[in-house]
């Protein structure tokens, strides 16, 4: 299950760091530098991190008859959109993380205190300016000239920081650095320190339907409660982050048989049908997301089976009962699943042109950072 989602800053900190090196980093004892609660993480504390509804709430709350050309559905759409594009008035607090002269990511000034000690591997330039910005940028030391050194220089320095709790939950997981999805990979870089350097970062997700009579239904899982990000709450049959060194296609296959117990008969029958995309600011991360979105159409009597104990259990439920439940108040899904599910929603009819701002819920799926 992929566990991409809001970045909530909440380390467990005694000390901050000594005057030199890494070892002495760990051994340090002084109080890190406060942390500001900003308005759009405190409007987002009604978004649950756990989750103890039924299937049974989930099905009464989508009952209610759903029409497509109803305009004021779409007023409940935008507001889970929004919910995953907050902080935007927040993007002055962030600087340019540069390397070989390209913008990879962006790093909060104040996150920039824990990495200032490391100047061996962190290079700041305080009065600089880098396209637009003019209060400085982040780089790494020139030395590190290669891939893998950079990804050892940079893993040491979340080693450390992870086991301070500056960066909770390490996966020992490793994205791709890059400017953009078909450039070439700069470094790796820890899943978990992702957000707190402003990377993008792409994943998978599909949308597994069936349809009976006419009737189209989407199969939606609920995540284990022993997962660590959004225990118990709704995700899509399949869906799954992009690590380093494995494609879009090949990723797919492997996590439908993870996840549902796909076989790759099956998988391979899934279709690409586009992307979505959004960013979210909150405290000290920035996420830049692209989701690649599939479509699998399954036989009818197809039963996920997940193998790898991250999903509680699936649940078969017609689209517009899906509809219903995201475009209400809602917090059952995983907030980028329902974006990925309202691009099915229009892609399969559920959303239509005669609703006003059609066009306007339809673009703000793809922000101007996708690419």
């Amino acid at each position: 299950m992929a566990s991409s989602g809001f970045c909530s800053l909440v380390p467990t900190v005694t000390s901050l760091f000594s005057s030199h090196a890494l070892a002495r980093w760990r051994s340090s004892s002084m109080s890190p530098p406060p942390l500001r609660i900003s308005r759009a993480f405190s409007a987002a504390t009604t978004v649950p991190i756990s989750s103890s509804f039924t299937w049974d709430d989930v099905i009464e709350t989508g009952r209610e008859e759903y029409t497509p050309h109803n305009s004021s559905h779409l007023t409940g759409f935008l507001e889970k959109v929004d919910l995953c594009n907050r902080g935007s008035e927040k993007l002055a607090e962030f600087i340019p993380f540069v390397i070989e002269e390209q913008i990879v990511g962006y790093i909060h000034k104040g996150f920039t205190e824990y990495l200032r000690e490391f100047h061996d591997i962190f290079t700041f330039s305080q009065n600089g300016s880098y396209h637009d910005r003019v209060d400085g940028f982040v780089t790494l030391n020139l030395m590190l000239e290669k891939p893998e050194d950079r990804t050892k220089a940079v893993a040491d320095v979340i080693k450390v920081l992870g086991d301070k709790g500056i960066i909770p939950r390490i996966r020992n997981e490793l994205y791709p650095v890059k400017p953009s999805f078909n450039a070439p990979v700069i470094f790796s870089l820890e899943r978990a320190a992702a957000p707190y350097f402003g990377i993008k970062g792409y994943g998978v997700h599909m949308n597994g339907y069936v349809e009976r009579d006419g009737q189209k239904f989407l199969w939606i899982g609920k995540r284990s409660l022993s997962k660590s990000t959004y225990p118990g709450m709704l995700d899509h049959l399949v869906a799954g982050g992009l690590p380093h060194g494995i494609s879009c296609g090949e990723n797919l296959v492997k996590e439908c048989k993870e996840e549902a117990g796909i076989s790759k008969a099956i998988a391979d029958r899934a279709i690409a049908v586009g992307a979505v995309s959004y960013m979210d600011i909150d405290q000290y991360c920035f996420k830049r997301d692209v989701l690649f979105c599939y479509d699998l159409e399954l036989p009818q009597d197809f039963v996920p089976k997940n193998q790898d104990g991250e999903v509680e259990s699936f649940k078969l439920i017609p689209v517009a009962q899906v509809a219903n439940v995201i475009r209400k108040k809602t917090s059952f899904f995983k907030a980028n699943c329902s974006l990925v599910i309202i691009d099915f929603l229009f892609r399969h009819g559920f959303i239509r042109p005669e609703s006003s701002g059609y066009l306007h819920l339809y673009g703000r799926l793809r922000n101007k950072d996708c690419s």
